[in-house]
């Protein structure tokens, strides 16, 4: 940018810049379809726009330093977490689903578990089951898909 200016953040709610060369003031922008747009302005404008600036510098501080750091409570770092912690429920529930799902593939045919278990747990492929088992891919897909379809049948149940 050229010509002197104030220090500023540069972010996306900043639309403007200002700044001074050769004794004369200036204001660019980009409007709505992104023309740059430069403007010689007055030094009270300028002046007044510099002072927009330092107010919002003023306040973006007192906010960092200040109010971000006095609400660090457990509800305002839940909001902010990424992975939201699981209530109790959520928890009790799963485990129930997890043990059900094991205590029905129990009734699967040992071939049927095994693949189920490479394919879902250890997340291996059709193809590389296949060739741990000395097969082709078909009858261990086959194998899976017809494991799922009796396992859902044994959940309804449950």
């Amino acid at each position: 940018m050229e010509g002197n200016r104030p220090k500023r953040r540069k972010d996306k709610y900043n639309p403007y810049n200002i700044y001074e060369k050769d004794k004369h003031y200036y204001i660019s922008f980009k409007d709505g379809q992104g023309a740059l747009h430069k403007l010689e302005i007055s030094r009270a404008l300028y002046d007044t726009f510099d002072s927009f600036e330092l107010d919002d510098l003023v306040y973006l501080n007192v906010v960092d330093r200040h109010i971000e750091q006095s609400e660090v409570w457990e509800t305002t770092l839940n909001v902010r977490a990424i992975e939201k912690p699981e209530s109790i429920e959520e928890v009790v529930l799963k485990k129930i689903q997890i043990e059900a799902l094991h205590t029905a593939m129990k009734i699967l045919p040992e071939m049927q578990r095994r693949r189920m278990q490479l394919y879902y747990f250890e997340g291996m492929t059709y193809e590389q089951i296949a060739k741990k088992e000395g097969c082709t891919k078909m009858p261990v897909k086959r194998s899976i898909e017809a494991a799922v379809e009796r396992l859902k049948k044994e959940l309804k149940k449950i």
